[in-house]
């Protein structure tokens, strides 16, 4: 497995002193959240030159980009041509940093759009940006969130965008917070198209965030199912607003890695 960390653990710290982090504690990788005035710098307003500089630097440091993490969402028809633009932006800022992955969102149906008119919706939109992903080696990944954290309804946009471009970001947490699917149920359904992933650990019904293994989602599992389909991706940790990231980044990657190693 390869695992990774959001740039919400370390929003202060700059692409450099996040690589370093990574390096120092033993990520494979790192995330940059876009458009929350991380410290990190990769956005889409970044030059040219400035792009060709942060690819050089990541990989000079050996520490991939697992993804870039959007707040993008397709859900609301009256904003669908400025979010068509703005992933088209965020399309090219991955390809020039040299990210496998965006992360989307299906977004909150808007009063008055039934189910079905939204996925119509996020197949249409997927559809309409998918052979640019591709051009630029990019795949953009519908995480299981919000108005979409039942993976079958994820999995409906998916299956008929069909288009390798497009695929799913499991976020482990919410289809099972949400009491829509076990463990197992959202593995399934979302299994053709998992190509990243986003852990944490918590407890409660506002997911107060714990030491993985001491709450409730099973991550030793999710690593398990994994297994079964020699997943190449990336376990990206989304710990928000959390403890000083020297406390729970290798304590939360000694677990993850534990599962691993336990079979």
């Amino acid at each position: 497995m390869k695992y990774s960390f959001m740039s919400f653990s370390t929003p202060d710290l700059s692409l450099a002193d996040m690589l370093a982090t990574a390096q120092r504690y033993g990520y494979d990788a790192v995330e940059p959240r876009l458009d929350t005035g991380h410290a990190h710098g990769v956005e889409v307003g970044a030059t040219p030159a400035e792009r060709a500089a942060i690819k050089k630097q990541v990989a000079d440091a050996g520490i991939a980009l697992s993804c870039v993490a959007t707040s993008l969402c397709y859900a609301d028809p009256a904003k669908k041509d400025t979010v068509l633009a703005e992933t088209h932006e965020r399309i090219d800022l991955a390809g020039d940093v040299g990210a496998p992955t965006i992360r989307v969102f299906g977004g909150q149906i808007p009063s008055g759009v039934s189910r079905e008119q939204a996925i119509d919706l996020l197949v249409d939109s997927l559809a309409a940006v998918a052979e640019h992903a591709s051009d630029r080696n990019v795949i953009i990944c519908v995480e299981t969130h919000d108005d979409w954290c039942d993976p079958r309804h994820v999995a409906a946009v998916l299956q008929r965008v069909n288009h390798p471009a497009v695929a799913a970001n499991w976020d482990v947490m919410h289809p099972v917070r949400a009491k829509l699917a076990t463990m197992d149920e959202a593995f399934q359904a979302l299994k053709p198209w998992i190509r990243h992933l986003h852990v944490h650990d918590g407890k409660g019904e506002n997911v107060s965030l714990v030491p993985m293994g001491t709450g409730e989602y099973d991550h030793k599992r999710v690593i398990g199912l994994l297994k079964t389909i020699q997943y190449a991706g990336y376990l990206s940790g989304e710990w928000i607003n959390w403890e000083p990231y020297d406390v729970h980044l290798p304590r939360e990657l000694a677990a993850l890695k534990g599962y691993e190693a336990a079979g």
